[in-house]
Protein backbone atom coordinates (compact mmCIF):
# COMPACT_ATOMS: atom_id res chain seq x y z
CA UNK A 1 0.00 0.00 0.00
CA UNK A 2 0.96 3.34 -0.84
CA UNK A 3 1.36 5.89 2.12
CA UNK A 4 -0.60 8.40 0.47
CA UNK A 5 -3.15 5.73 -0.02
CA UNK A 6 -2.92 4.59 3.59
CA UNK A 7 -6.68 5.67 5.52
CA UNK A 8 -5.85 6.77 9.33
CA UNK A 9 -6.97 8.51 12.23
CA UNK A 10 -6.08 11.72 13.29
CA UNK A 11 -7.37 14.28 15.95
CA UNK A 12 -8.71 17.93 15.75
CA UNK A 13 -9.00 20.30 18.28
CA UNK A 14 -8.09 17.49 20.95
CA UNK A 15 -9.08 18.35 24.78
CA UNK A 16 -7.63 17.35 27.71
CA UNK A 17 -8.84 17.19 31.16
CA UNK A 18 -7.76 15.93 34.06
CA UNK A 19 -8.78 12.14 34.55
CA UNK A 20 -10.64 12.11 31.16
CA UNK A 21 -9.79 12.53 27.98
CA UNK A 22 -12.04 13.48 25.52
CA UNK A 23 -10.59 13.52 21.93
CA UNK A 24 -12.58 13.48 18.72
CA UNK A 25 -11.38 11.21 16.42
CA UNK A 26 -12.52 10.81 12.78
CA UNK A 27 -11.45 8.70 9.98
CA UNK A 28 -10.16 10.88 7.02
CA UNK A 29 -8.76 10.16 3.71
CA UNK A 30 -5.74 12.22 2.98
CA UNK A 31 -1.92 11.98 1.55
CA UNK A 32 0.02 11.64 4.67
CA UNK A 33 2.03 14.54 5.88
CA UNK A 34 5.98 14.02 6.09
CA UNK A 35 5.75 13.79 9.84
CA UNK A 36 3.05 11.20 9.89
CA UNK A 37 5.71 9.40 7.17
CA UNK A 38 7.98 9.37 9.41
CA UNK A 39 6.32 8.19 12.59
CA UNK A 40 4.62 5.18 10.40
CA UNK A 41 8.37 4.24 8.96
CA UNK A 42 9.73 4.11 12.46
CA UNK A 43 6.74 2.80 14.48
CA UNK A 44 5.32 0.77 11.95
CA UNK A 45 1.44 0.70 11.03
CA UNK A 46 -0.35 0.16 14.63
CA UNK A 47 1.76 2.10 16.99
CA UNK A 48 1.37 4.95 14.38
CA UNK A 49 -2.42 4.38 14.58
CA UNK A 50 -2.21 4.67 18.16
CA UNK A 51 -0.29 7.83 18.34
CA UNK A 52 -2.30 9.61 16.16
CA UNK A 53 -5.07 8.66 17.86
CA UNK A 54 -3.90 10.33 21.29
CA UNK A 55 -2.30 13.47 19.45
CA UNK A 56 -2.48 15.43 16.82
CA UNK A 57 0.99 14.81 15.19
CA UNK A 58 0.78 17.92 12.97
CA UNK A 59 -0.23 20.01 15.79
CA UNK A 60 2.59 22.52 16.16
CA UNK A 61 1.82 22.13 19.67
CA UNK A 62 3.12 18.56 19.46
CA UNK A 63 6.66 17.90 19.55
CA UNK A 64 8.15 14.40 18.18
CA UNK A 65 11.25 12.91 18.91
CA UNK A 66 13.52 10.01 18.29
CA UNK A 67 16.05 10.76 20.69
CA UNK A 68 17.99 10.07 23.98
CA UNK A 69 19.25 13.28 24.51
CA UNK A 70 18.07 15.79 27.27
CA UNK A 71 19.58 18.28 25.20
CA UNK A 72 16.77 18.29 22.45
CA UNK A 73 14.29 17.72 25.19
CA UNK A 74 15.31 21.28 26.71
CA UNK A 75 14.37 22.78 23.35
CA UNK A 76 10.61 22.33 23.53
CA UNK A 77 8.66 25.95 24.29
CA UNK A 78 6.49 24.46 27.37
CA UNK A 79 3.94 27.86 26.70
CA UNK A 80 3.09 26.23 23.37
CA UNK A 81 3.35 22.46 23.80
CA UNK A 82 0.41 19.95 24.68
CA UNK A 83 2.10 16.70 23.76
CA UNK A 84 5.35 15.00 23.27
CA UNK A 85 6.04 11.94 21.82
CA UNK A 86 9.53 10.16 21.69
CA UNK A 87 10.15 7.17 19.00
CA UNK A 88 13.06 6.25 20.88
CA UNK A 89 13.14 3.51 23.39
CA UNK A 90 13.83 4.45 26.98
CA UNK A 91 16.50 1.33 27.20
CA UNK A 92 18.80 3.23 25.38
CA UNK A 93 18.67 6.34 28.04
CA UNK A 94 21.06 6.62 30.24
CA UNK A 95 19.61 8.80 33.13
CA UNK A 96 15.99 7.59 32.25
CA UNK A 97 14.62 9.61 34.98
CA UNK A 98 16.48 13.13 34.78
CA UNK A 99 15.34 12.51 31.02
CA UNK A 100 11.37 11.81 31.89
CA UNK A 101 12.24 14.77 34.52
CA UNK A 102 13.53 17.32 32.05
CA UNK A 103 10.12 16.25 29.44
CA UNK A 104 8.10 17.28 32.95
CA UNK A 105 9.83 20.70 33.35
CA UNK A 106 9.32 21.91 29.93
CA UNK A 107 5.89 20.78 29.45
CA UNK A 108 2.91 22.62 30.75
CA UNK A 109 0.36 20.78 33.66
CA UNK A 110 -1.88 18.24 31.72
CA UNK A 111 0.26 18.01 28.39
CA UNK A 112 0.51 14.40 27.28
CA UNK A 113 3.91 12.50 26.67
CA UNK A 114 4.16 9.26 24.82
CA UNK A 115 6.78 7.20 24.67
CA UNK A 116 8.31 3.49 24.51
CA UNK A 117 10.31 0.70 25.97
CA UNK A 118 11.08 -3.07 25.48
CA UNK A 119 10.24 -4.15 28.93
CA UNK A 120 11.78 -7.44 30.65
CA UNK A 121 9.11 -9.55 29.55
CA UNK A 122 9.19 -8.56 25.86
CA UNK A 123 13.12 -8.89 26.00
CA UNK A 124 12.24 -12.40 27.51
CA UNK A 125 10.29 -13.65 24.31
CA UNK A 126 12.44 -11.69 21.86
CA UNK A 127 15.35 -13.79 22.58
CA UNK A 128 14.15 -17.18 22.78
CA UNK A 129 12.03 -16.44 19.28
CA UNK A 130 15.76 -15.41 18.33
CA UNK A 131 17.96 -18.09 19.32
CA UNK A 132 17.06 -22.04 18.72
CA UNK A 133 16.99 -24.65 21.80
CA UNK A 134 19.00 -24.36 24.89
CA UNK A 135 20.92 -21.79 23.59
CA UNK A 136 18.10 -19.33 24.11
CA UNK A 137 18.25 -19.82 27.78
CA UNK A 138 21.76 -19.01 28.01
CA UNK A 139 21.92 -16.14 26.29
CA UNK A 140 18.55 -14.99 27.99
CA UNK A 141 20.46 -15.68 31.83
CA UNK A 142 23.54 -14.21 30.44
CA UNK A 143 21.67 -11.14 28.79
CA UNK A 144 19.61 -10.53 32.42
CA UNK A 145 22.63 -11.08 34.46
CA UNK A 146 24.94 -8.33 32.34
CA UNK A 147 22.28 -6.10 31.17
CA UNK A 148 19.46 -6.02 34.22
CA UNK A 149 21.73 -7.10 37.52
CA UNK A 150 24.91 -5.30 36.46
CA UNK A 151 23.49 -1.67 36.33
CA UNK A 152 21.74 -2.06 39.45
CA UNK A 153 25.07 -2.93 41.75
CA UNK A 154 27.52 -0.50 42.79
CA UNK A 155 30.24 -2.54 42.59
CA UNK A 156 29.58 -2.78 38.83
CA UNK A 157 27.64 -0.45 37.78
CA UNK A 158 30.60 2.01 36.68
CA UNK A 159 32.22 -0.86 34.43
CA UNK A 160 28.71 -1.22 33.01
CA UNK A 161 27.96 1.98 31.53
CA UNK A 162 31.79 2.59 30.85
CA UNK A 163 31.19 -0.48 28.31
CA UNK A 164 27.49 0.17 26.89
CA UNK A 165 27.22 3.96 27.73
CA UNK A 166 23.93 2.85 29.25
CA UNK A 167 22.08 1.34 25.76
CA UNK A 168 20.00 -1.36 25.76
CA UNK A 169 19.74 -1.88 29.18
CA UNK A 170 16.89 -3.99 30.51
CA UNK A 171 13.82 -2.48 32.46
CA UNK A 172 10.56 -3.92 33.81
CA UNK A 173 7.12 -2.80 33.21
CA UNK A 174 6.56 -1.62 36.88
CA UNK A 175 9.80 -0.10 36.62
CA UNK A 176 8.99 1.83 33.69
CA UNK A 177 5.79 3.03 35.01
CA UNK A 178 7.38 3.37 38.11
CA UNK A 179 10.00 5.89 37.17
CA UNK A 180 6.86 7.95 35.17
CA UNK A 181 4.81 8.44 38.26
CA UNK A 182 8.08 9.31 40.34
CA UNK A 183 8.89 12.17 38.03
CA UNK A 184 5.27 13.35 38.13
CA UNK A 185 3.56 11.39 35.35
CA UNK A 186 0.21 9.34 35.50
CA UNK A 187 -0.36 6.82 33.17
CA UNK A 188 -3.38 6.91 31.50
CA UNK A 189 -3.04 3.97 28.60
CA UNK A 190 -0.41 1.05 27.72
CA UNK A 191 -0.53 -0.59 25.18
CA UNK A 192 2.11 -3.42 23.10
CA UNK A 193 2.98 -3.59 19.67
CA UNK A 194 5.64 -6.31 18.57
CA UNK A 195 8.30 -6.02 21.17
CA UNK A 196 7.73 -2.62 22.32
CA UNK A 197 5.45 -1.39 25.57
CA UNK A 198 4.14 1.93 24.58
CA UNK A 199 2.78 4.33 27.20
CA UNK A 200 0.24 7.56 27.21
CA UNK A 201 1.02 9.65 29.90
CA UNK A 202 0.04 13.01 31.28
CA UNK A 203 1.62 15.81 33.74
CA UNK A 204 0.22 15.82 36.85
CA UNK A 205 2.66 16.95 38.77
CA UNK A 206 6.23 18.73 39.46
CA UNK A 207 8.73 15.22 39.90
CA UNK A 208 9.79 13.31 43.29
CA UNK A 209 13.48 14.23 42.16
CA UNK A 210 14.28 10.89 44.03
CA UNK A 211 18.42 11.50 44.29
CA UNK A 212 18.59 8.27 46.15
CA UNK A 213 16.76 5.14 44.67
CA UNK A 214 16.93 1.56 45.70
CA UNK A 215 17.76 -0.92 44.11
CA UNK A 216 20.00 -2.85 46.38
CA UNK A 217 18.49 -6.52 47.72
CA UNK A 218 17.66 -4.74 51.04
CA UNK A 219 15.80 -1.40 51.02
CA UNK A 220 13.44 1.20 53.37
CA UNK A 221 10.15 1.59 52.99
CA UNK A 222 8.56 4.50 54.69
CA UNK A 223 5.72 3.84 56.95
CA UNK A 224 3.76 5.14 59.63
CA UNK A 225 4.48 3.97 63.27
CA UNK A 226 3.27 5.22 66.73
CA UNK A 227 2.06 8.58 67.16
CA UNK A 228 1.87 9.13 63.19
CA UNK A 229 5.37 9.59 63.35
CA UNK A 230 7.23 8.14 59.68
CA UNK A 231 9.49 4.87 60.23
CA UNK A 232 11.88 3.55 57.39
CA UNK A 233 10.84 -0.19 57.73
CA UNK A 234 13.72 -2.61 55.92
CA UNK A 235 12.36 -5.30 53.99
CA UNK A 236 13.87 -7.95 51.40
CA UNK A 237 13.25 -6.65 47.90
CA UNK A 238 10.57 -8.67 46.40
CA UNK A 239 9.41 -6.18 43.74
CA UNK A 240 11.08 -4.00 40.83
CA UNK A 241 12.70 -0.56 41.58
CA UNK A 242 9.99 2.03 41.71
CA UNK A 243 7.36 -0.14 42.30
CA UNK A 244 6.25 2.01 45.60
CA UNK A 245 5.23 4.51 43.34
CA UNK A 246 2.49 2.75 41.81
CA UNK A 247 0.08 2.13 44.76
CA UNK A 248 -2.52 3.89 43.88
CA UNK A 249 -2.32 2.93 40.10
CA UNK A 250 -2.52 -0.73 41.02
CA UNK A 251 -4.65 -0.39 43.76
CA UNK A 252 -7.43 1.53 40.86
CA UNK A 253 -6.61 -1.37 38.12
CA UNK A 254 -6.89 -4.53 40.51
CA UNK A 255 -8.21 -3.50 44.09
CA UNK A 256 -7.41 -5.59 46.68
CA UNK A 257 -7.58 -9.43 47.05
CA UNK A 258 -8.55 -11.27 50.30
CA UNK A 259 -5.76 -11.29 52.92
CA UNK A 260 -5.95 -6.91 52.04
CA UNK A 261 -3.00 -7.28 49.41
CA UNK A 262 -3.06 -5.83 45.91
CA UNK A 263 -4.71 -8.29 43.31
CA UNK A 264 -2.46 -9.32 40.39
CA UNK A 265 0.13 -6.79 41.30
CA UNK A 266 2.75 -7.20 38.35
CA UNK A 267 5.35 -5.10 40.71
CA UNK A 268 5.88 -8.35 42.14
CA UNK A 269 9.15 -10.47 40.92
CA UNK A 270 9.36 -13.97 40.96
CA UNK A 271 11.97 -14.23 43.29
CA UNK A 272 9.57 -11.87 45.41
CA UNK A 273 6.65 -14.66 45.43
CA UNK A 274 9.14 -17.00 46.87
CA UNK A 275 10.22 -14.91 49.68
CA UNK A 276 6.69 -13.43 50.48
CA UNK A 277 5.31 -17.46 51.01
CA UNK A 278 7.92 -18.25 53.62
CA UNK A 279 8.32 -14.02 55.23
CA UNK A 280 11.96 -14.20 53.80
CA UNK A 281 11.52 -10.82 52.64
CA UNK A 282 10.79 -9.76 56.61
CA UNK A 283 13.60 -11.44 58.10
CA UNK A 284 15.35 -7.27 57.65
CA UNK A 285 12.63 -6.22 59.90
CA UNK A 286 13.89 -7.65 62.88
CA UNK A 287 16.31 -4.89 62.57
CA UNK A 288 13.32 -2.47 63.55
CA UNK A 289 11.98 -4.88 66.40
CA UNK A 290 15.76 -4.40 67.57
CA UNK A 291 15.79 -0.67 67.37
CA UNK A 292 12.28 -0.41 68.95
CA UNK A 293 10.62 0.92 65.71
CA UNK A 294 8.08 -2.16 65.66
CA UNK A 295 7.07 -4.26 69.19
CA UNK A 296 6.79 -8.41 68.06
CA UNK A 297 2.80 -8.36 67.88
CA UNK A 298 0.98 -5.55 66.36
CA UNK A 299 -0.69 -3.93 63.58
CA UNK A 300 0.91 -3.55 60.56
CA UNK A 301 2.62 -0.21 59.86
CA UNK A 302 0.93 1.09 56.66
CA UNK A 303 2.14 3.02 53.81
CA UNK A 304 0.26 6.24 52.78
CA UNK A 305 -1.47 4.27 50.04
CA UNK A 306 -3.13 1.87 52.85
CA UNK A 307 -4.04 4.49 55.23
CA UNK A 308 -6.10 5.91 52.92
CA UNK A 309 -8.55 3.19 52.57
CA UNK A 310 -8.81 3.13 56.15
CA UNK A 311 -11.37 4.81 58.76
CA UNK A 312 -10.02 8.21 60.41
CA UNK A 313 -11.35 6.97 64.05
CA UNK A 314 -8.97 3.95 63.41
CA UNK A 315 -5.98 5.41 62.43
CA UNK A 316 -6.09 8.20 65.92
CA UNK A 317 -6.31 4.77 67.61
CA UNK A 318 -3.63 3.12 65.51
CA UNK A 319 -1.41 5.80 65.83
CA UNK A 320 -1.47 5.34 69.76
CA UNK A 321 0.73 2.42 69.49
CA UNK A 322 3.55 0.81 67.96
CA UNK A 323 3.25 -0.95 65.04
CA UNK A 324 4.23 -5.04 64.74
CA UNK A 325 6.22 -7.75 63.51
CA UNK A 326 3.41 -10.40 63.45
CA UNK A 327 -0.18 -8.63 62.70
CA UNK A 328 -3.32 -10.04 64.10
CA UNK A 329 -4.34 -10.82 60.37
CA UNK A 330 -2.91 -13.99 61.40
CA UNK A 331 -4.64 -15.14 64.52
CA UNK A 332 -7.91 -14.06 63.08
CA UNK A 333 -7.72 -14.78 59.51
CA UNK A 334 -9.94 -12.41 57.72
CA UNK A 335 -11.12 -13.06 54.14
CA UNK A 336 -11.70 -9.27 53.10
CA UNK A 337 -10.27 -5.72 53.61
CA UNK A 338 -13.42 -4.61 56.10
CA UNK A 339 -12.53 -8.16 58.00
CA UNK A 340 -9.34 -6.97 57.92
CA UNK A 341 -10.30 -3.31 59.59
CA UNK A 342 -12.67 -5.56 62.36
CA UNK A 343 -9.91 -7.44 63.01
CA UNK A 344 -8.03 -4.91 64.02
CA UNK A 345 -10.25 -3.15 65.97
CA UNK A 346 -10.53 -6.23 68.33
CA UNK A 347 -6.84 -6.21 68.76
CA UNK A 348 -6.18 -2.84 69.95
CA UNK A 349 -9.43 -2.56 72.19
CA UNK A 350 -8.19 -5.83 73.64
CA UNK A 351 -4.76 -4.25 73.90
CA UNK A 352 -5.56 -0.95 75.12
CA UNK A 353 -7.05 -3.47 78.45
CA UNK A 354 -4.05 -5.66 79.00
CA UNK A 355 -1.15 -4.59 76.45
CA UNK A 356 0.87 -8.25 77.39
CA UNK A 357 -1.86 -10.77 77.80
CA UNK A 358 -3.43 -10.17 74.31
CA UNK A 359 0.45 -10.28 72.76
CA UNK A 360 0.74 -13.44 73.95
CA UNK A 361 -2.65 -14.50 72.62
CA UNK A 362 -2.50 -12.94 69.34
CA UNK A 363 1.59 -14.65 68.90
CA UNK A 364 -0.13 -18.45 69.90
CA UNK A 365 -3.19 -17.88 67.70
CA UNK A 366 -0.97 -16.63 64.90
CA UNK A 367 1.56 -19.68 65.68
CA UNK A 368 -1.12 -22.11 65.44
CA UNK A 369 -2.24 -20.83 62.50
CA UNK A 370 0.99 -20.63 60.18
CA UNK A 371 2.07 -23.85 61.20
CA UNK A 372 -0.94 -26.26 61.23
CA UNK A 373 -3.20 -24.36 58.74
CA UNK A 374 -0.52 -22.68 56.70
CA UNK A 375 -1.18 -19.66 56.78
CA UNK A 376 1.25 -17.28 54.62
CA UNK A 377 1.66 -14.14 53.35
CA UNK A 378 1.05 -13.29 49.58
Amino acid sequence: MKDNQKQFRFVEDAVFTRGVIDIPVKQVEKPFTRIEQSIFKEAGPYAFEMITSFVNVNDPSTQVFSTTSIFNINKIDRSATRAVVNLRRINDVRRINKFFETINENIAKDAVFIGCAETLELRHSRLLNKFPGIINRFYVLGDYIFKRVFPKLPLTKKLYFALTGGRNRIISRAETLGRLYSCGFEVLHEETHGYLFYFIARKFKTPAYDDSPSYGPVFGMKRTGKDGKLIKVYKLRTMYPFSEYLQQYVYEKNHLDKGGKFKDDFRVTCFGRFARKFWIDELPMLYNWLKGDLKLVGVRPLSKQFQSLYPESLLEIRHNYRPGLVPPYYADMPKNFDEIIESEKRYLESYSRCGWCTDVKYLFRAFFNIVFKKARSK
